[in-house]
């Protein structure tokens, strides 16, 4: 299987919005070094939902992270936007995730003591931006997830759903070029989670932004443009 098969962009695609090569990860445990990732080589274009699978402790989190920038390989390479990332100090990363990258957890992540309106407006206001010129963003950003009525809650206030509700509109908020999401409807019941999926399948046409989801859930991935299963460190078709 040829490089760009493998990584399932066509020729003629436009630049990949992320992009690896190579990508190792070993983890030492005491004498022992345990591989995680063995030569991860993946494309991901603008506006695809591609969905990682595999079982537990394959190293999908792993490589999520080190796709985002959260973590360093061993060996290969990540380019965001044409961007080497581990050419990059931590500095620079952070600033290139924060206006490239949104990430979505399985557990929300919100801040408890801020109303989901804050939540929404914090990677606004990280990157600079007034509390005056983010707030009206972040509240059209929950008008689009469907809570405009509750952006005055405090998450301890809202649903599960409506908490991973808010979490996507963060993660969203600076219009990133793609969401990393790590198991986003492992804690919901199944109504929340197919919401969840329509949720960002009409944000991701909307705003054309890619989606890379590492999921348990096969109907979830199913859904989704292309599925991957990482098997003994290295991504397959499925």
């Amino acid at each position: 299987m040829s490089e760009h098969q493998d990584s399932g962009l066509r020729t003629g695609d436009l630049e990949p919005i992320i992009s690896c090569r190579e990508l190792r990860k070993t983890f030492s445990q005491g004498e022992l070094n345990v591989p995680v990732l063995n030569g991860v080589n993946l494309d991901v274009a603008r506006g695809e939902r591609l969905a990682i699978i595999g079982s537990s402790g394959s190293g999908k989190s792993t490589l999520l992270h080190l796709l985002g920038g959260l973590d360093k390989a061993s060996s290969g390479s990540v380019q965001i936007l044409g961007q080497d990332v581990f050419a990059m100090n931590e500095t620079q990363r952070g600033e290139l995730r924060n206006r490239s990258l949104g990430f979505v957890y399985q557990f929300h992540h919100l801040l408890m003591e801020f109303t989901a309106l804050e939540n929404v407006a914090m990677p606004l206001l990280i990157r600079g931006m007034s509390r005056k010129a983010a707030e009206p963003i972040a509240a059209q950003m929950l008008e689009w997830v469907g809570l405009a009525q509750r952006i005055q809650h405090l998450p301890a206030e809202l649903s599960g759903g409506e908490r991973q509700r808010v979490a996507v509109a963060r993660a969203l908020v600076t219009e990133p070029a793609c969401v990393l999401a790590d198991e986003p409807t492992g804690n919901l019941d199944r109504v929340s989670a197919t919401a969840l999926f329509e949720l960002m399948q009409s944000l991701n046409e909307r705003l054309h932004t890619s989606f890379i989801v590492v999921t348990h859930d096969l109907d979830l991935a199913s859904r989704m443009q292309r599925q991957l299963k990482l098997v003994d460190g290295t991504l397959h078709p499925i």
